[in-house]
């Protein structure tokens, strides 16, 4: 997938899954490489951004199979977001269908 495609997909991919369960940085990589490529590398910086933006929250919890893991889950301000980011996402999606297949109208007119 082309990288700035996935650039402004890759914050509404990660909250989506963190949407799901709280997890951890390498258990969110695991999951989106499941759909597109990503590299541990990318995931720590997003992860800041949204936590510093309000979005979601970490804490720690102890392994048993290493170091503490530090968990990351959906603040309120964050499902709001994501629900924004998946309500544009589709109209976009529906734009660039209908472009694809030849219809240049605008509904909106």
């Amino acid at each position: 997938m082309n990288s700035q495609m996935k650039r402004g997909t890759l914050e509404m991919c990660a909250l989506s899954v963190i949407s799901k369960d709280d997890c951890y940085g390498y258990e969110i990589v695991n999951r989106i490489s499941g759909c597109m490529e990503m590299t541990e590398g990318t995931i720590y910086p997003l992860m800041k951004r949204l936590r510093e933006a309000g979005l979601i929250d970490s804490y720690i919890v102890e392994s048993p199979e290493g170091p503490p893991r530090k968990y990351y889950k959906l603040t309120e301000k964050g499902r709001t977001e994501l629900e924004r980011l998946i309500s544009e996402w589709k109209e976009f999606e529906t734009s660039i269908d209908k472009l694809l297949k030849g219809d240049y109208s605008n509904d909106n007119e």
